[in-house]
């Protein structure tokens, strides 16, 4: 990690989002895991549910939170597969306003491959920001909510986190 503690943390809201036909909030081992890291780094749940795999559940769900102006961060788990379930990032394209951000997934996949090797090639993991809201979809195990959280978003998420950060940008996202 390249922290320079010698500058103030800014803590942010983030949501937390499952994407499952399944999980409940009982035995959502990922989303606690998530949850958990969210809180141990120092930011704030602002808001937690889990969605059906359905792409219009999931579009609304999300447009409602980039709404709320007490939600900064919205990071899912799960629908990021290749089955015909798996509607994730099919969602996020139709977010009204969001712009790809391509680097997310491709860094995801090169530090899940020291995971599970060949297998992250049938990850979709992705992230747009809209509207000024980042949104970061996350596969839905345990594994890869850790590697995502662990190997990039903790660090990016961190207002002292150099030479930059996702939080230093915030204030500039709405500009045209």
């Amino acid at each position: 990690m390249a922290i320079d503690e010698t500058l103030p943390f800014t803590p942010i809201n983030i949501a937390v989002l499952t994407v499952s036909d399944t999980r409940t909030r009982d035995n959502d081992t990922s989303g606690d895991i998530l949850a958990a890291r969210i809180e141990a780094a120092g930011h704030t749940i602002a808001e937690r549910a889990i969605i059906k795999d359905d792409a219009i559940l999931l579009v609304d769900e999300i447009e409602s939170w980039i709404d709320n102006p007490n939600i900064d961060t919205i990071i899912s788990t799960g629908g990021t597969g290749l089955t015909g379930r798996d509607v994730t990032p099919e969602a996020l394209s139709r977010i009204d306003g969001g712009r790809d951000i391509p680097g997310f997934g491709e860094l995801f996949r090169w530090i899940s491959y020291k995971s599970i090797g060949t297998s992250t090639v049938q990850s979709r993991a992705c992230a747009i920001v809209a509207r000024g809201t980042y949104i970061f979809a996350l596969p839905g195990s345990n594994g890869a909510v850790k590697d995502g959280w662990d190997g990039i978003l903790v660090e990016q998420l961190d207002s002292r986190n150099r030479p930059c950060n996702f939080v230093e940008l915030m204030p500039r996202l709405r500009e045209s």
